[in-house]
């Protein structure tokens, strides 16, 4: 008599396609969430990294003597490593709603080696020396923007006369420019991103 042979029991093909099935729902609804943090994750670190451009040139303006109650933002582009500046261009403006928000000889935009756009108000420059007084840009770490809705918007730096620096959420109360105030803290910072 032949010895008998027992086969491993398996998966029958309607088992496999409603395995597959599953599988497809589950990466539907996490692959998107995946690239949106690794997206966010990536804004964030060039928000850091500008941020900290922004203070290191602050700092060597102030070492230059160049600081002053009429210092405005662009007054710091001698001190930033950049590739170019843009009066054409556009960034995603936070306080706008969104919606793209022109670079031209008064809000010139400064172009970095990371891809960030710095579009500096030049309306505005400190106006006094108190620690309230202050000068502000819009950083986009994603600038190309283009339509009316953008999940990627412009965040509010705000650079105080005395070196501080905050977003736009977390201004100092009763903040000015010389172009007016008082500045309020308020929900200005997109959802991707917190200053805190």
């Amino acid at each position: 008599m032949g010895k008998q042979v027992l086969l491993a029991p398996g998966f029958t093909l309607a088992e496999l396609l409603i395995s597959l099935a599953i599988l497809g729902v589950i990466a539907t609804f996490t692959i998107p969430k995946i690239l949106s943090t690794q997206q966010n994750s990536s804004n964030i670190a060039k928000m850091k990294e500008t941020a900290a451009t922004l203070s290191a040139a602050f700092q060597q303006a102030k070492l230059a003597g160049t600081i002053t109650s009429t210092t405005k933002p662009s007054d710091l582009t001698p001190y930033i490593n950049y590739v170019s500046i843009d009066t054409s261009g556009t960034v995603v403006d936070d306080l706008n709603g969104g919606t793209s928000t022109t670079c031209n000889n008064s809000y010139p935009c400064i172009k970095l080696h990371n891809g960030v756009i710095i579009r500096a108000d030049d309306l505005a420059a400190f106006g006094g020396t108190a620690t309230t007084n202050c000068i502000n840009f819009r950083i986009d770490p994603e600038p190309g923007y283009s339509g009316t809705t953008n999940p990627v918007r412009a965040v509010g730096i705000f650079l105080y006369y005395d070196g501080y620096m905050t977003s736009q959420s977390f201004i100092r109360a009763n903040s000015y420019t010389s172009a007016g105030g008082p500045y309020n803290p308020g929900n200005f910072d997109p959802p991707w991103f917190s200053w805190q």
